[in-house]
């Protein structure tokens, strides 16, 4: 149960990463970062709800890492069509 928990938020949390990635060029600096700045968050989710490494979770929490940065990219597109549209008109 704590693991389905963990990875809703998981993907809850990649969520906004991944409309900011979509935004920005591939292979880019901010494109780079946008991937790897929840990963801090998801270390710290795990160590908090005290799940742990095990190797049956990996699985399920890179689907919702990865789910969420697609979803997040998909769904709340922040291509900037117009120079006055900010970060936050995206979410």
């Amino acid at each position: 149960m704590k693991v389905l928990l963990v990875a809703i938020l998981v993907f809850l949390i990649n969520l906004p990463f991944g409309a900011l990635r979509g935004r920005e060029r591939k292979y880019s600096f901010k494109w780079f970062l946008y991937i790897h700045l929840p990963i801090p968050l998801v270390v710290f989710l795990r160590i908090y709800s005290d799940i742990g490494f095990a190797l049956y979770t990996y699985p399920i929490l890179i689907i919702a890492f990865f789910g969420g940065q697609l979803i997040g990219r998909k769904y709340f597109p922040c291509k900037q069509k117009d120079k006055k549209k900010t970060e936050a008109d995206c979410l």
